[in-house]
């Protein structure tokens, strides 16, 4: 059996009381308290780099000449993150592990060096209640960036509910287009028998500049019949649903295919076969005092020898620190200074193409305002980045 895939028999007690804990739940994830054992080394901020993992395939929409080609890869590189995204953890670790909630300012820094050339990524806490992380991820040679942010409401039904709030925008220098992303939601499987997994739920969309929508159904492994983690998407000219161009299906954590409106394959993807890039981070002594690896390394040694004292104990350490730091600020009438993001009155962009989508909404009060990637900012914090 793989290593976290069931509760141990020293954990069943914990587990138990867990899962009463979360009977009544509704809120934010990070107010969880969760038995030992399904702690994860990882920060959420971390999470960000699961949108780039296969640079080749995020730049390949800035190669195509043909509008309906490039948002169809585009839709093709949306998919291909989701398994990186919501699998990647279950199939590492075994079950999927409950991150370390980040502290306000925590930073995610690193870069991916492959045949796409180089591609940055910057990750940053820019809000702590709520908790809501903003990134930005380019790529100068191809003239590909992407930036958004994300928060996650929780509540409990049969399992956990997760509505994650927030979008995410893909900008293409050459064409000067964008592509608006919503974000799905997901429900937590596998709760009773200790071996959590991720599935999504509902819809997500892509609504491109250039006049086209993609609408992703997402559908999990029913008690009768179904297969997990499936998915059907479509792609037709913006509001008019039923002249579809292209029609993706399959699983979005094994394989799919991409077929034209005369139902022949155009394209195709295997998770399986496809490189991941290694992010490559700076040495923990090299990275700043604000960045996840290094501010969270004596918590992480801690989970992986088992020492949940010490695990306690140094959590607490961070916690406490950063209770400090808002109170001094507040005192102080002192706002903290995020890195590489701004608080912005609103997104024209996302104003732009949001229509597109049925019920969409900004929801700016639950991400504790509109959060875009400062240029300027990023250069004064690193004036090696090719922006």
């Amino acid at each position: 059996m793989a290593e976290g895939s069931a509760v141990p028999t020293a954990s069943k007690g914990s587990w138990g009381s867990f899962l009463k804990s979360i009977a009544s739940f509704n809120g934010d994830l990070s107010s969880l308290t969760a038995p030992a054992f399904i702690l994860s080394t990882t920060s959420l901020t971390e999470f960000s780099a699961y949108w780039a993992e296969m640079p080749s395939v995020l730049v390949a929409p800035a190669s195509e000449k043909d509008k309906q080609k490039r948002c169809m890869l585009v839709l093709k590189w949306f998919l291909s993150t989701l398994k990186q995204q919501y699998t990647s953890r279950n199939e590492k670790l075994g079950s999927e592990k409950k991150p370390l909630n980040p502290f306000l300012g925590e930073l995610f820094l690193g870069k991916w060096v492959d045949q796409a050339g180089t591609t940055e990524l910057v990750s940053e806490q820019v809000s702590h209640h709520p908790p809501v992380t903003a990134y930005s991820i380019w790529n100068k040679q191809h003239g590909v960036r992407l930036q958004g942010y994300n928060a996650q409401k929780a509540s409990f039904g049969r399992t956990i509910n997760v509505k994650q709030i927030g979008h995410a925008v893909l900008h293409i220098d050459e064409y000067d287009e964008d592509y608006l992303i919503t974000l799905p939601a997901l429900h937590i499987e596998g709760l009773i028998t200790g071996s959590p997994y991720v599935e999504l739920e509902k819809s997500t969309h892509i609504v491109s500049s250039t006049g086209y929508t993609c609408k992703v159904d997402y559908s999990g492994k029913g008690w009768v019949s179904g297969k997990k983690n499936s998915f059907t998407a479509t792609m037709y000219p913006n509001g008019r649903e039923k002249d579809v161009i292209y029609i993706a299906e399959g699983q979005w954590s094994d394989n799919f295919v991409i077929k034209d409106s005369h139902k022949k394959v155009v394209d195709s993807y295997d998770a399986r076969k496809m490189q991941k890039t290694t992010l490559t981070v700076a040495p923990i002594e090299q990275q700043d005092p604000l960045e996840s690896r290094r501010a969270w390394s004596k918590v992480a040694e801690a989970i992986t020898r088992g020492d949940m004292d010490t695990t306690s104990a140094e959590k607490s350490l961070i916690e406490n620190q950063q209770r400090e730091l808002r109170k001094r600020e507040k005192e102080g009438g002192a706002e903290w200074q995020r890195r590489f993001f701004t608080r912005v009155p609103n997104s024209p962009r996302f104003d732009a193409m949001i229509h597109q989508v049925p019920g969409g909404s900004l929801e700016a009060d639950k991400t504790n305002g509109v959060w875009e990637f400062d240029a300027a900012r990023a250069k004064a914090a690193n004036p090696a980045y090719d922006l």
